[in-house]
């Protein structure tokens, strides 16, 4: 096809070209004001902090940086700031105040490994390791690994009550001081554009982790947008009933270390005017519990969540106050999304995008609702194209990769040149996300994944999901099968919760190898006769079930939603070694 095709959102909002931390406490883009309560202990609703206090302790902790560690003191945005911890209520003040004194924040996982976090210092030249005491035990001996000096190890605990800082020797650098620094406000659009604040690490199948680069301009276009947004939906829907009223409150329970807990819990109460109870890390039981107690509203959650609460007889009236959810890590089936709405009585919502587009690419209004398994509308500010292999446009109902661009858009990887000129098209001025898409009746949708590296995806808002590498194809008679592909197929059934794909291997053919579905349904209601019927009919000879189909309770993943492939390679290793008995 000749000539550029580009799809535009409905609507754009004016960006203010103003620093992150100045948008959420000294602006008026924000309906959140001083006394707003931002965040809470969970477990103990009581310990609380308000926006005014949020904003003193950013200050502090700005302070401490600085003068305790000399964060910024030669420049900003080129101390990083390793922070790995368990969800609690300083830990967002963590987060501005690195950005406060100038650092870069580089948020690791509580369930980090410690060879995982030693990357992380090592990749980003870390200048200070920040722990919550439940992770100390790793950040030592990750710190130990790479020779990372222990008078950097701070620290935090702000559970039950407590506001502790302390250094490596115990001293409490937070409690019992009053100084204060303030950020600097900037205006510049360049320094704006330019200026990293944030490093969120990928955790890529092959080759080490890439640090994506957050600036300040990437987090504020992503801020007003959300946050405009929703004023606009709100608008509307007092417009239909003028007694219409939304609380802000939602529920930290999924990593605040990707892309998607930074702006669920860092961003989002400021920008909504609204609360975020913390969970130290995700228990089922507690979630369900947290949620009827703390009358929790709004909430994005992974599909193997979603999973639980449609299997749970716990599942009671859990969730009466919630208005509306939010799905990532994998697209769920038309079965699961319509037994997990029945549960929780309200939409739930999908959107796509990736860390390296700060957040979402495309979003639902909350007042609209789509079965038809598309990745909802543009979001405002963003550009979407779709090319083929030689970055040429393809016809309208064609399938090709989705390249995006925007205010959202990363820069590109942290101080790793080779991977971001890779990332992006030849011009330099789309960043292409590896996702095959195709636009039917003027609605996108995701058809299929590129077959080379990986990055992450963001589909339903904020969760991550891991692209497959080319390890992860399967090789059959010398022709590659994609597993996504399959399994994008199979959650179309409408009797498919859930739907994982691998390779097994042929006896006594080398390097050849069979599809085998393991899927989340009720066998007595579709058989594996009928699934591979039902793919038989879809897909090419070669893409067939040759391994069967398995039934499972539910889909091995990872907190963030990857399917733990291994896993199941380890139940066919077992079904093997049965075999042989």
């Amino acid at each position: 096809m000749t000539g550029k095709v580009v799809y535009n959102a409905k609507v754009d909002y004016d960006l203010p070209d103003l620093d992150l931390l100045t948008v959420l406490f000294e602006s008026a883009h924000v309906p959140s004001d001083d006394s707003t309560v931002l965040h809470v202990e969970a477990s103990h609703p009581d310990n609380f902090i308000t926006k005014a206090q949020t904003a003193s302790y950013t200050k502090r902790v700005a302070h401490v940086l600085r003068h305790q560690y000399q964060i910024g003191a030669s420049g900003p945005g080129k101390d990083v700031v390793v922070c790995i911890s368990s969800g609690q209520v300083l830990l967002p003040t963590i987060f501005y105040g690195t950005i406060a004194a100038g650092g870069v924040y580089s948020a690791g996982s509580s369930s980090l490994t410690t060879s995982e976090l030693k990357r992380q210092i090592e990749d980003g030249k870390a200048t200070i390791l920040i722990s919550s005491p439940d992770c100390l035990k790793t950040a030592k001996e990750a710190a130990q690994q790479a020779r990372f000096p222990v008078d950097r190890i701070i620290t935090l605990d702000s559970t039950n009550g407590k506001r502790s800082l302390l250094s490596h020797t115990g001293k409490e650098l937070l409690s019992g001081t009053a100084k204060e620094l303030s950020w600097k406000k900037i205006t510049d659009p360049c320094v704006l554009a330019k200026r990293t604040i944030c490093l969120v690490y990928s955790s890529g199948t092959t080759g080490a982790p890439k640090g994506v680069i957050i600036t300040q301009a990437n987090m504020v276009a992503y801020a007003i947008v959300i946050g405009y947004s929703h004023r606009d939906f709100v608008r509307r829907q007092r417009a239909r009933d003028p007694t219409f009223s939304f609380q802000y409150r939602t529920l930290a329970h999924v990593p605040a270390a990707h892309i998607a807990g930074m702006q669920g819990y860092f961003i989002h109460p400021a920008v909504h005017g609204g609360t975020v109870f913390w969970m130290p890390k995700f228990d089922f039981t507690q979630f369900i519990n947290y949620n009827r107690s703390l009358r929790i509203t709004t909430f994005f959650s992974v599909p193997p969540i979603y999973l639980l609460i449609s299997q749970s007889s716990q599942v009671k009236d859990h969730f009466r106050t919630l208005y509306h959810a939010l799905s990532g890590a994998a697209p769920m089936g038309p079965e699961l999304t319509k037994a997990v709405e029945k549960k929780l009585d309200c939409t739930v919502s999908q959107v796509w995008g990736m860390s390296e587009t700060t957040g979402s690419v495309t979003i639902q209004p909350w007042d609209e609702k789509d079965d038809t398994g598309c990745i909802s509308e543009i979001q405002p500010n963003t550009k979407l194209r779709i090319l083929d292999d030689e970055e040429n446009d393809v016809e309208d109902g064609n399938p090709g990769e989705l390249v995006v661009q925007g205010k959202t858009v990363s820069p590109g990887y942290w101080e790793n040149p080779k991977a971001t000129e890779e990332a992006f098209t030849k011009c330099g001025e789309w960043f292409k996300t590896g996702d095959i898409g195709v636009r039917r009746n003027n609605k996108f949708y995701i058809v299929d994944r590129k077959k080379v590296g990986y990055h992450f995806l963001l589909v339903p808002y904020f969760a991550l999901i891991e692209k497959p590498c080319v390890q992860e194809l399967i090789k059959y008679k010398g022709l590659q099968v994609a597993p996504a592909e399959l399994e994008a197929l199979l959650l179309t059934h409408p009797l498919i919760m859930d739907a994982a794909v691998i390779g097994i291997p042929v006896p006594g053919e080398d390097g050849n190898e069979v599809p085998r579905a393991y899927i989340v349904a009720d066998h007595t209601k579709v058989s594996e006769k009928d699934i591979q019927a039902f793919v038989k009919q879809e897909l090419a000879s070669y893409k067939q079930l040759r391994g069967g189909v398995a039934y499972l309770k539910a889909i091995p993943k990872s907190p963030t939603g990857k399917i733990l492939r291994r896993e199941l390679r380890e139940l066919v290793k077992k079904e093997s070694r049965v075999a042989r008995l």
